[in-house]
């Protein structure tokens, strides 16, 4: 398959898989675990990411709303958002921060999980387990 964005993956499987991105909290907020300055900007070219560089943690829905807005938007994958509530369950539930993909089937199970990112985000091997797993239904 080849290197892949979530975009290509969106493109080539949206018929067949629904996609959504849960927003889940803030990986490197200003006020927390941040990479600010020219070390960020480093990262961000090596990792090709338009990750924002100027987000605080958020401390209510609406404001994590507001950042999940706008991380939908930068990342332009055109996957609906959804917005983990503050009490984090989602990502308590999966083990998901600061990012991980996964591939639920139509009963509920998980049937992939990549490791976490950003160096175990592998829209590759996600790519890879959608494929066999529509194949495994054909």
């Amino acid at each position: 398959m080849g290197t892949v964005s979530l975009r290509d993956l969106y493109d080539k499987f949206g018929d067949d898989v629904q996609f959504v991105s849960i927003y889940i909290r803030e990986a490197h907020p200003v006020d927390g675990w941040w990479f600010g300055g020219r070390f960020l900007g480093l990262a961000q070219r090596l990792a090709r990411t338009r990750a924002a560089t100027d987000v605080y943690d958020p401390e209510t829905i609406e404001e994590r709303r507001e950042v999940a807005g706008r991380c939908e938007i930068s990342l332009a994958h055109g996957i609906p958002t959804l917005v983990d509530d503050m009490d984090d369950a989602v990502n308590e539930a999966y083990a998901a921060w600061p990012t991980r993909l996964y591939l639920i089937d139509i009963e509920g199970r998980v049937v992939y999980h990549g490791g976490l990112g950003p160096v175990g985000f592998r829209p590759t091997k996600l790519g890879a387990a959608i494929e066999e797993y529509l194949a495994s239904l054909a």
